[in-house]
């Protein structure tokens, strides 16, 4: 196992749409995944420390008693506020977009055929941005 490899959770009710994502992921070997059909079982495994949540708006799609993904990244955020959670909705509406945002997601992005291009762009750029945070943190305190 390489040391730098990213650990994804991909949280998503959508069977089809989850193992496709998986695919894609597993593809690329930067990624090591975990793949959660509710957001309870992703809760429930916070211990195995994801890099990265990669969660769905409305997990009580299929299952109405379920926890949706609001509810759900409110939780990663109170266990580990700095986990970057990037939610993922079939919406394209600017609302629920800044709804997740206002939960502090770290983005928002529509599924469509394009969702993994756009994840591949957003996840590198995420840890570069924590790096340079950490760096400058490093700096300021020394001054």
């Amino acid at each position: 196992m390489k040391k730098n490899r990213i650990k994804v959770f991909l949280v998503d009710d959508d069977k089809l749409f989850l193992k496709s994502l998986e695919i894609e992921f597993i593809e690329d070997d930067k990624y090591i995944i975990e793949t959660f059909e509710t957001g309870e079982s992703c809760l429930k495994s916070m211990e195995h420390k994801p890099d990265i949540i990669i969660l769905d708006y409305q997990l009580d799609g299929i299952d109405k008693t379920a926890m949706n993904g609001i509810a759900i990244l409110d939780k990663i955020k109170a266990y580990d506020a700095e986990i970057p959670v990037i939610m993922l909705s079939s919406q394209d509406k600017i609302e629920v977009a800044v709804n997740c945002m206002h939960h502090k997601a770290i983005d928002y992005v529509v599924k469509s055929e394009t969702a993994f291009m756009r994840l591949q762009k957003i996840i590198p750029s995420i840890f570069q941005y924590k790096k340079i945070e950490k760096e400058l943190n490093w700096y300021m305190e020394r001054m």
